[in-house]
């Protein structure tokens, strides 16, 4: 199934265009990287990526509960690996726009931001942390 369409753009730009929808995405080389940041770099977005997949099937485990994940904020934080260069570490840290104290509803929100497609396809030598604070 094809999904997007790329084009390199000079000065170590690419554009991304979701084919279904037209929409364009952009990521450009970071700063440390000769790029110039102006965009998510590649491994940015990679990150993002999986915050996203987390939310996502978050709000999909709880359509049908009494829980609205609405206004959730993620942060994310990436740690990159010089040799070879690779996101050596990723930090997720939840923030719920209300406080959560049952039990089973915990569990259920951190196993199923866990066991989204991103997470699950991330290879074992990346560092993945996830902070979810319930207060």
């Amino acid at each position: 199934m094809k999904i997007a369409a790329l084009e390199y753009k000079g000065n170590l730009r690419v554009e991304s265009v979701h084919l279904d929808s037209n929409q364009l995405t952009f990521t450009d080389a970071p700063k440390d990287n000769n790029g110039e940041g102006k965009a998510l770099s590649p491994t940015d977005l990679f990150c993002v990526s999986l915050a996203s997949c987390m939310l996502t099937m978050i709000g999909i485990k709880t359509k049908s509960l009494d829980f609205n994940p609405s206004g959730t904020k993620v942060e994310v934080h990436k740690i990159m690996d010089s040799d070879p260069r690779r996101i050596k570490q990723i930090d997720i840290h939840f923030s719920w726009s209300e406080k959560i104290q049952d039990k089973k509803l915990k569990d259920l929100l951190s196993k199923t931001a866990l066991n989204c497609p991103v997470a699950l396809s991330i290879s074992p030598e990346v560092r993945l942390n996830t902070y979810f604070n319930f207060e």
